[in-house]
């Protein structure tokens, strides 16, 4: 049974300089956006948006690249439909919450801090944490420094990397994929924003959204990333209705914001050095797909599965490896990842 006596809604705290502003509920074709409720909050220097439903424990919910709190929103009705309160913030540089412009302000130590204010906001001490691709490192993330802070966690797709004292994460990707990978093309400010207008919001995000190549994606400085002539078919999960939701919150912000995630690499090396070789010691469960990109990176499986993120995660609890499944697989299996969630959060 749900553990909810406990848990009764707090109420947001009056002091600590947050602000709460009601927003309207996000329409969704399939009914998904219906009854989350948003508003935006001052934390950490900046206004974030947060998506909520539901009462009882909490579970902060947070998306990767190029995603919003919008990913979650399946999640959301599935929690709060078994007696969690699901929160889903869009991140610093993503939807409506504020992008500051320069790279330097998306190093790890920022994103993590945005999240302790939001949960001093939220009167929450200790949460369950969801995160899917950059959502999985700020996870990670989130639970070696402040492990205080977190009761236990879910992470889809992107696996905790140990920090390498002797080279810069750039360097690496560099050396084993070349310069025409996505995340070396996406470091020179400005170029890659350019390359996106000229095809389009709209048909990057399909692009994006339908990836099911498990192989490295390269978008090369010779030929870009291909014409928007040409046609994305769109999967069953996916929607003309949820293309033009993200597209609406990418044509507003830009993508500056996001790419500085990946701008800040080398900064988060420098920054992190002090937890170099350090353990996450919070309970853990790891969910990948056979046909994600992570999953798939140079020795990623063996790490995984011969003992390598169990000595880093020494509380990983299980590895699930889902079958046929692509990188997005929060919106391509939702029910299946809303019962993962469920069945390893009602343990604690």
């Amino acid at each position: 049974m749900l553990r909810v006596a406990r848990a009764l809604r707090s109420r947001i705290p009056r002091s600590g300089g947050c602000r709460a502003v009601h927003r309207d509920p996000t329409p969704t074709d399939d009914g998904a956006g219906e009854g989350i409720s948003h508003r935006m909050v001052s934390v950490n220097g900046i206004n974030m948006h947060v998506a909520e439903k539901g009462e009882g424990p909490t579970v902060l919910l947070l998306h990767g690249f190029p995603e919003l709190w919008y990913t979650w929103r399946h999640q959301m009705q599935g929690l709060a439909a078994r007696g969690f309160r699901a929160v889903a913030p869009d991140l610093r540089g993503f939807g409506d919450t504020d992008a500051p412009t320069a790279a330097a302000a998306y190093s790890i130590l920022h994103i993590v801090g945005d999240l302790i204010a939001l949960l001093d906001s939220l009167g929450q001490d200790k949460v369950f944490v969801v995160g899917h691709d950059w959502g999985s490192l700020v996870a990670w993330n989130l639970s070696m420094f402040r492990p205080d802070k977190v009761k236990a966690m879910v992470n889809l797709s992107q696996v905790f990397t140990p920090r390498n004292p002797t080279r810069k994460s750039l360097e690496y990707l560099r050396t084993v994929f070349g310069d025409d990978y996505y995340i070396c093309r996406f470091q020179e400010p400005g170029k890659i924003e350019v390359e996106f207008a000229r095809l389009g919001t709209a048909w990057v995000l399909k692009k994006f959204l339908t990836y099911r190549n498990p192989g490295p994606l390269y978008i090369t400085k010779d030929q870009g990333w291909g014409s928007s002539d040409s046609e994305i078919p769109l999967p069953s999960w996916l929607s003309e209705v949820d293309i033009n939701y993200y597209t609406s919150k990418y044509e507003k912000a830009g993508f500056t914001g996001c790419l500085n995630y990946y701008r800040s690499l080398d900064l988060n090396w420098e920054l992190t050095a002090p937890w170099t070789g350090a353990r996450i010691k919070v309970p853990a469960k790891f969910i990948v797909r056979d046909l994600d990109l992570t999953y798939h990176s140079p020795g990623a499986q063996d790490f995984i599965h011969k003992g390598g993120l169990k000595n880093y995660v020494p509380l990983l609890d299980e590895v699930v490896v889902m079958k046929e499944v692509g990188h997005f697989i929060n919106e391509e299996k939702p029910n299946e990842i809303t019962e993962n969630i469920c069945d390893f959060i009602t343990k604690f």
